[in-house]
């Protein structure tokens, strides 16, 4: 076996479970259960995406699919971190809203 072989096949198998890890994480975020597992999973999808746009570049000998993978980091990482603000103000509201009504169920008035 030649080095190009061996090249080829290992980018074969790495392909195959790139694909397989990005089956994993899209089941992981059908399923949830919370909103931390599918912010993880999403995470997980754009890192192998990423992983998938490198490898394929190596194996067509195309480095132009570098620079998609370099604009699908960027926007996943936006969009992580807009998930992650999302997310903390829904939690916020989640703590803030028991103890309106532990007030309300106390006798308090708003009037």
């Amino acid at each position: 076996m030649s080095a190009a072989e061996f090249l080829d096949l290992s980018i074969q198998i790495g392909l195959g479970l790139i694909l397989l890890g990005l089956a994993v994480a899209f089941i992981r975020l059908a399923i949830g259960p919370t909103l931390a597992d599918r912010v993880v999973a999403l995470d997980m999808m754009n890192i192998t995406i990423i992983a998938f746009c490198a490898l394929y570049a190596i194996l067509i000998e195309d480095p132009s699919l570098l620079d998609v993978a370099i604009v699908v980091a960027l926007v996943g990482f936006l969009a992580t971190v807009a998930l992650a603000r999302y997310a903390e103000r829904y939690f916020d509201r989640e703590k803030k809203a028991p103890d309106a009504e532990a007030g309300h169920a106390k006798g308090g008035s708003d009037d």
